[in-house]
């Protein structure tokens, strides 16, 4: 069963950085699709941050690219997103998401050969102006 579990966020000022943690079981995080969404106040669900193949590859969301980063700690299974120069319009719900295979898991969203179904129960960012 995969359980992962989102830390980390909170409340910051724009220009302010947050570092959000994923734990992950059921699914290791040197796994070929990991990733970060998030869902603003429009409820849509978007891509923030992925890993899309075990060659290094990342896929990054509208406008966060040279500010948000991910990483793995495979020691830890735990994923992070170490979030910089962050802006109102960041502010949402931050969602740990991992592979799922055909018939199995939610919401699903595919990128290249990724099928993100499994998400943690998120947690929220808050970017004050």
């Amino acid at each position: 069963q995969v359980r992962l579990v989102e830390s980390g966020g909170g409340s910051v000022q724009t220009g302010g950085s947050l570092r959000l943690s994923c734990a992950a079981s059921g699914v290791a995080t040197g796994a070929r699709c990991m990733g970060w969404f998030r869902q603003g106040p429009r409820n849509v669900r978007e891509l923030a941050v992925a890993m899309i193949g075990t060659d290094g590859r990342v896929l990054y969301g509208n406008s966060v690219k040279g500010r948000f980063t991910i990483s793995e700690d495979n020691a830890q299974n735990t994923l992070y997103l170490e979030m910089n120069s962050l802006k109102p319009e960041d502010s949402g719900t931050y969602y740990c998401a991992a592979e799922s295979q055909p018939g199995y898991g939610t919401r699903v969203h595919v990128f290249g050969n990724c099928r993100f179904g499994y998400w943690g129960q998120g947690t929220q960012v808050t970017v004050s102006s």
